[in-house]
């Protein structure tokens, strides 16, 4: 079985997408979520060994989730997906605990390289 991971982006397509690659990769993708409120659930209740997640979203930010999941477990692992031209929100993101980033458009050997990188 392979490393179980969680995808939080508000956009289906993207966590489609994502979720392709990882799984033609060999990882398990467990869960989905449209919100950081969400992601914060369903990382308590899923206990991922990765969380990919988007900044921009409804609800609750990527960044306020990635500090909330940090909060229940300071080792989680966090990849955050940013569009172009975030820079300043994923200096934060990896601040506040990331492990790395994507920058969307993304390319799928790029998501791969960096879920094995973090996953190590």
């Amino acid at each position: 079985m392979g490393n179980k991971v969680l995808l939080v982006d508000d956009a289906a397509f993207m966590r489609m997408m994502i979720k392709e690659v990882l799984t033609k990769n060999g990882f398990d993708v467990v869960g989905e979520a449209e919100n950081g409120a969400v992601a914060v659930d369903k990382f308590s209740e899923l206990s991922p060994d990765l969380v990919i997640m988007d900044i921009t979203m409804p609800e609750l930010n990527g960044i306020e989730a990635l500090k909330q999941i940090k909060a229940k477990d300071a080792s989680a692992k966090v990849i955050m997906c940013s569009a172009m031209g975030q820079q300043s929100m994923v200096v934060e993101a990896i601040q506040a605990g990331a492990k790395d980033f994507i920058v969307k458009p993304f390319q799928a050997d790029r998501v791969c390289d960096a879920v094995r990188k973090v996953l190590g």
